[in-house]
C-alpha cells in the first residue's frame, strides 16, 4: 500500500464520519487556540516589558559605581589601566568613565561684552569612541576625534541638544522673567522663542575662577569649539539634555588648571569619599574614576559581565538585568499556569480522538479483516490508523491557529474597532498586567511570532498521534477470521 492510497483511505474515512470528526477536531481547536492566545499575551508581555526597561535605559548597559565599604583598598583601583582590562573581557562592547570634577569653579560666557552667562555644570570627561558604541546620537556635526588639536586654550565638545537655553542675560535682573528662556517657550503668536546663544555659531568662552587667599579673584580663559550637537535621550544620560561632553584629556587639564589657579590640589572639599569599615577615608581621586559605563554586546550577556565585576571587587553596579528576570520570571509564572488550563483542554481533546479512534476500529473491524486477508502488512494497518489520528490533530491545529490569529488581531485593534462602532476605549492593563507585562507602554497585547505556529501545528499534530497509537495498535491485534465474521 502506497503513502497516497494510505492518504486516500484515511481522508475518505474521516468523511464518511463528518460528524464524529468535526467534534472531535472541535476539541483540538479549542486548546490548540488556548495554547497559541495564552503564550502570545505572555510574548508580547516581555516585549513591552522589555520595551518599557529600554526606555529606562539601555539594556546592555552597566554602570559601575567606585564607592566601596571596608577596608581602604578594597575595591580596585578603577584607572585607566582597569578600564583597558574591562574592555578586553569578553562581552564588553566598550567602556568609558563620565568623569567630572567637583571642585572646578567655573562659568560659561557667550555675546557681546559677555552679555550671556551660563554655569558650567552636567559637564563630563568622556572616550568618545565608547559613546558611539553605546549609541549616542548627534543631531548635528561630527564625533571629536582622540588626536585632534585646535591650538592652545581650544577645547573641543560636544553639547547637550537644548545647552543653549542655560545661558541667562546678565543684564536683568535676578527677579525680570525676561532674564532667561526656556526650552519649549513660544511667543504670542505660538512661535518657539530661540535660546540668547547659538551654541554653534557663537564663541563660547570658559572661565576658571577661583580666589586667593586674600580673597583676590583670578581667572583663566578657555575656548570652547562646539563640535556637534546631541540628540536628547535622557535614558542615556542627561549631558544629551544640556550638559557638555568633552574628551576625558581635556576634563583632565581643566581639573589640573583649576588647581594650579586656586592653589589647591586634590581638594577633599567637593570629593567623594569611600568610608573604610576602620574609619579610614580614602578619596575619590585616589581610587580612580567614581562613574564608569560599560557596554555590553547582548542583553543575555549583562549578568555574566555583571557578575565578573563584582568577583574582582566592584559591587556598587546597576543594571536592569535583575529588572528584567524579575519580569520574564512573573511572567513565566502566569503562563504555566494559565498554559496548564489550556492543556487540560488539549488532553480532553487527546481523549476525545482516543475514543472516536476506537469507536472507528470497532465499526471497521470487518474491513481491517479482509485487508488482513489480503495481504496487508500489520505496519501499514497500524500507519492507517495513525495518519487519520494525525489528519485529527493537525486540522484541529490548523483551524486553532487561524483563529489565534483573528483574536490576536481583535485584541490588537480592539479600541479601534470598538470606537468604529461608536463605542468607548476599552482598558486592556488588567489583562496584560495579569500576565505580568507593563500596560503604559501602549504595544501589542498579542504577537504571534513564526516558531509559535509552527509549535501549535506540531503539539496538535502530535496530541492526534499519540492518541491513535493504543486505538492503532488494538487495530492489528484483531483476529483476520474473527473480522470476516464479524457483523
Amino acid at each position: 500500500m502506497k503513502i497516497s492510497d494510505l492518504l486516500r483511505l484515511s481522508a475518505d474515512n474521516l468523511r464518511r464520519r463528518k460528524g464524529r470528526t468535526a467534534l472531535t477536531v472541535i476539541g483540538v481547536v479549542v486548546g490548540t487556540f488556548a495554547i497559541i492566545v495564552l503564550i502570545s499575551l505572555g510574548i508580547a508581555s516581555n516585549a513591552n516589558n522589555e520595551a518599557m526597561l529600554q526606555s529606562w535605559g539601555d539594556l546592555t548597559q552597566i554602570q559601575i559605581w567606585n564607592y566601596a565599604y571596608g577596608s581602604v583598598g578594597e575595591t580596585p583601583k578603577l584607572d585607566d589601566e582597569m578600564l583597558e582590562t574591562i574592555r578586553a573581557q569578553e562581552h564588553v562592547v566598550a567602556a568609558t568613565p563620565f568623569y567630572s570634577s567637583n571642585e572646578i569653579n567655573a562659568s560659561i560666557y557667550a555675546g557681546k561684552n559677555e552679555r550671556y552667562e551660563a554655569y558650567f555644570y552636567e559637564s563630563y570627561g568622556v572616550n568618545m569612541t565608547a559613546l558611539q558604541a553605546m549609541e549616542f546620537q548627534l543631531q548635528s556635526g561630527s564625533w571629536i576625534p582622540d588626536d585632534l588639536n585646535l591650538g592652545k586654550k581650544k577645547i573641543p565638545v560636544l553639547v547637550g541638544a537644548n545647552m543653549g537655553y542655560g545661558f541667562q542675560d546678565t543684564r536683568k535682573s535676578w527677579n525680570s522673567g525676561k532674564r532667561q528662556r526656556w526650552a519649549g517657550e513660544t511667543d504670542s503668536l505660538g512661535n518657539p522663542v530661540p535660546p540668547f546663544v547659538d551654541v554653534e555659531k557663537d564663541k563660547l568662552t570658559l572661565r576658571l575662577m577661583a580666589y586667593d587667599s586674600n580673597g583676590n579673584e583670578k581667572t583663566q580663559d578657555f575656548e570652547l569649539v562646539v563640535m556637534g550637537t546631541f540628540v536628547s535621550d535622557t535614558s542615556k544620560h542627561y549631558f544629551t539634555e544640556s550638559g557638555i561632553a568633552m574628551r576625558i584629556s581635556d576634563m583632565k587639564m581643566l581639573e589640573q588648571a583649576y588647581q594650579k589657579l586656586s592653589g589647591k590640589k586634590n581638594s577633599s572639599s567637593g570629593s567623594s569619599v569611600i568610608i573604610g569599615g576602620s574609619g579610614g577615608v580614602m578619596r575619590e581621586q585616589d581610587n580612580g574614576y567614581r562613574e564608569v559605563y560599560v557596554k555590553v554586546d547582548d542583553v543575555d550577556n549583562v549578568e555574566e559581565v555583571e557578575n565578573w565585576l563584582h568577583d574582582i571587587g566592584y559591587e556598587q553596579t546597576n543594571s536592569m538585568t535583575q529588572i528584567r528576570n524579575e519580569m520574564q520570571a512573573s511572567v513565566a509564572k502566569s503562563q504555566m499556569i494559565l498554559g496548564g488550563t489550556a492543556a487540560v483542554a488539549l488532553l480532553v481533546a487527546a481523549l476525545n480522538i482516543a475514543n472516536t479512534m476506537m469507536m472507528s476500529i470497532y465499526e471497521r473491524t470487518k474491513e481491517i479483516g479482509v485487508m488482513k486477508v489480503l495481504g496487508c502488512e500489520v505496519g501499514k494497518i497500524r500507519t492507517l490508523f495513525l495518519v487519520e489520528a494525525g489528519s485529527i490533530g493537525l486540522l484541529g491545529g490548523a483551524i486553532g491557529v487561524a483563529l489565534s490569529f483573528a483574536a490576536s488581531a481583535v485584541l490588537n485593534n480592539l479600541n479601534a474597532i470598538v470606537a468604529f462602532f461608536g463605542g468607548e476605549g476599552i482598558d486592556l492593563s488588567g489583562l496584560t498586567s495579569v500576565m505580568g507585562g507593563m500596560a503604559s507602554m501602549g504595544g501589542d497585547v498579542s504577537i504571534i511570532p513564526p516558531w509559535l505556529v509552527l509549535l501549535g501545528l506540531g503539539f496538535s499534530m502530535l496530541v492526534g498521534v499519540l492518541s491513535g497509537l493504543w486505538p492503532a495498535h488494538r487495530a492489528t491485534k484483531i483476529s483476520a477470521l474473527e473480522a470476516i465474521r464479524h457483523e
